[in-house]
């Protein structure tokens, strides 16, 4: 017979307070901080240590405890808005501003068309019509807006009152290389827009990373791209995006992620809404 423990009950008790006393702690403890694993060690030992009074150690599981079901607390940056209105802005009936958000394609695009005419006032026009294979289709036309449409930031309105529109004075209409430009958009049309802003007009500008607003006294949101649209047009686009897209068919801007539309055509000229 293989020989028997004398004091097995001894034996058993070293077992469990070696075992307690070399027990390791999670492999995701290389994650916190120093401080926090050398307290979380110290507290480990106090706590199985055989001398440590009881009450120390009912109070160091208690804060251990705490410690693991303690909410944490992150800290985050919130993303700046590229486009911002600057003229007339427009809300909705739940008091949310209606934006039509321009991409950075697009407004790489547009900041191109405005070099090539040397025209800083020059703005592409989206509008919405009645028409086209699924009941509305987007018309985009190039403007020049007043030179006084961006020489400060307007703020959101109340509902049912919006702001003054400004001078109607015309620096220089777009030329006619400006608006071939749009010619191969398949989204676009090449009448000239009449070189004014109506009541209801509603100007977006895009801002650039490297410029805020409130630079020169809005003379960045004055020279950078803009895009305007009136409040029909607006409240059926109004969460959508301005894009620029390069394909098989051409290059053109393009209305993208419209919240309103139900469905589209292939080209993207037309679209239905939800009812």
């Amino acid at each position: 017979m293989p020989p028997r423990c004398a004091n097995p009950h001894s034996a058993a008790r070293l077992f469990v307070q070696l075992s307690a006393a070399s027990r390791q702690g999670s492999i995701l403890d290389v994650l916190l901080p120093p401080q926090t694993r050398s307290f979380r060690g110290s507290a480990t030992t106090i706590a199985t240590s055989p001398t440590t009074p009881r009450h120390i150690q009912s109070r160091v599981a208690r804060v251990r405890n705490a410690q693991a079901i303690a909410p944490r607390s992150f800290s985050t940056t919130a993303l700046r808005q590229k486009t911002l209105a600057i003229h007339n802005p427009q809300v909705d009936e739940d008091g949310t501003e209606m934006v039509l958000e321009i991409t950075p394609r697009a407004a790489n695009r547009l900041t191109k068309i405005m070099t090539k005419d040397s025209n800083p006032h020059l703005a592409l026009r989206v509008q919405v019509e009645a028409g086209g294979c699924h009941g509305f289709q987007y018309l985009m036309s190039l403007v020049t807006l007043p030179s006084s449409v961006s020489a400060s930031k307007s703020t959101t309105p109340v509902p049912g009152n919006p702001s003054s529109p400004p001078e109607t004075a015309i620096p220089n209409p777009p030329s006619p290389d400006a608006e071939a430009e749009l010619a191969p958009s398949t989204t676009s049309t090449t009448t000239p827009a009449k070189p004014e802003l109506r009541d209801d007009d509603t100007v977006f500008a895009f801002i650039k990373d490297d410029v805020s607003p409130e630079d020169d006294g809005g003379r960045a949101l004055a020279t950078g791209p803009k895009i305007v649209l009136d409040t029909p047009s607006l409240d059926l686009l109004k969460g959508s995006k301005l894009d620029f897209t390069m394909e098989l068919i051409g290059s053109q801007f393009k209305i993208v992620d419209n919240p309103a539309a139900s469905s589209s055509c292939g080209c993207g000229t037309s679209f239905d809404i939800k009812l």
